[in-house]
């Protein structure tokens, strides 16, 4: 199975706080602490949607991981050229056909909650995405994770109801490899092929404001 699982927003100049209550404030939406991913040298707060989907504000940290690792690498370089959109991600149940299509190991990934509990997965595409931002990265929640979802950590009012891509469907379907399996539930993906960079150029949520495109 495959879903559309998170968006993921690198905060601008000003820190991850502002960044995230000025998301905030355009979406009538809350937001929680996501707190550290250690592996990665980063940290992150999150807006939690329906359809167990959230809207993820990440900061990269001034940490050696962040230097090392692919996704803090991600976000430093998104964040320095003022922040914005990132990149997507793709949940899937089993990531063994990406490895092989890849040619690499998915990487651990996790997050300590302040009392003691751990959320971890799997997850791999990072340098996909940074060589292509159109392509999402791919993630497998640990086994007995569920209940510690990001999208549970609210109880969500809002929900993405579209992904403009500056990009080729074809390339994106390619890159998931079961493009007869995708299957992103009530999200519908547009895409654009303007000059320039490719990658996400916007998100739709519908909201308590109603339509809200950030």
């Amino acid at each position: 199975m495959m879903r559309l699982d998170h968006v993921t927003y690198a905060c601008g100049p000003d820190g991850l706080m502002p960044t995230a209550e000025r998301i905030a404030e355009s979406l009538g939406l809350e937001f929680v602490k996501g707190g550290v991913h250690p592996r990665f040298g980063t940290r992150n707060v999150i807006f939690p949607l329906k359809h167990n989907q959230y809207l993820e504000v990440v900061e990269v940290l001034n940490h050696p991981a962040s230097l090392k690792a692919p996704f803090g690498q991600a976000v430093r370089a998104r964040s320095e050229l003022g922040g914005g959109w990132m990149g997507w991600c793709v949940s899937l149940d089993d990531l063994s056909g990406a490895e092989e299509r890849l040619e690499r190991k998915a990487v651990p990934g996790n997050r300590k909650f302040p009392d003691g509990r751990e959320l971890t997965w799997q997850q791999i595409g990072i340098k996909g995405l940074i060589a292509d931002p159109q392509v999402p990265y791919l993630l497998r929640w640990d086994d007995g994770t569920e209940e510690l979802h990001p999208s549970r950590a609210l109880d969500p009012t809002g929900e993405i109801s579209e992904i403009s891509i500056a990009g080729s469907r074809e390339r994106v379907l390619e890159w998931l490899g079961q493009p007869e399996n995708v299957n992103l539930g009530p999200v519908t993906t547009k895409y654009q092929a303007p000059n320039g960079t490719p990658g996400i150029l916007s998100v739709t949520f519908k909201t308590g404001k109603g339509t809200v495109v950030l």
